[in-house]
């Protein structure tokens, strides 16, 4: 009875282990993550006015707006990618990608594509930096010998890209006023 049940659970988890979600790709045969999310709730405005300031405000540091129009806002973007072993972890790249986003009333899609990875290595003085400025793509067919590092790299990079796409829907589905600073009181030590 013990060997049963052993072998069930063991057959139910590599079950478990063999379902990754992966990229779709698009008509050009690169990958894309892409959304179409309803929120009747909002009008087109609102979500425009929201995801420019996701770009702008939330994501400034790893993202710069290209264009904005009246119903889109489009970005470019990269996010590191990390290598963890047990516990320790280090980057071990990142991902350039281009953002876009266009918005209905009722309605809105984004969408990432254009991934590109571009390798760290540590320099003389300890930081991890990138190897070339030349990005390779993700959707690209790995040799024999680097086929599991790059297996691990294409999932860590849809899985930070599945958590930026649920920030993204938090963030447009906020309520989130950009608060205006206040003022600093000036302290006068002559009357009191």
């Amino acid at each position: 009875m013990k060997y049963i049940i052993i072998i069930l659970l063991l057959a139910f988890s590599i079950d478990l282990s063999a379902q990754q979600k992966q990229f779709s790709k698009d008509d050009n045969g690169k990958f894309i993550y892409y959304m179409v999310v309803d929120s009747q709730s909002f009008s087109k405005d609102t979500l425009l006015q929201r995801a420019r300031s996701f770009v702008n405000v939330a994501y400034k540091k790893s993202m710069a707006q290209e264009s904005v129009t009246d119903s889109s806002v489009l970005a470019k973007g990269t996010m590191v990618i990390d290598k963890t072993i047990l516990v320790a972890g280090h980057p071990s790249g990142e991902v350039s990608y281009n953002f876009v986003f266009e918005a209905r009333n009722g309605k809105y899609r984004f969408w990432l594509t254009d991934l590109l990875f571009i390798p760290y290595q540590r320099d003389r003085y300890g930081n991890f930096v990138a190897t070339t400025k030349v990005g390779v793509p993700l959707e690209r067919t790995p040799g024999k010998l680097s086929a599991g590092a790059w297996k691990d790299i294409v999932n860590s990079a849809y899985n930070k890209i599945e958590k930026f796409g649920e920030d993204f829907k938090k963030y447009l589905a906020t309520n989130r006023v950009e608060k205006a600073k206040k003022k600093a009181e000036t302290i006068s030590t002559k009357q009191w």
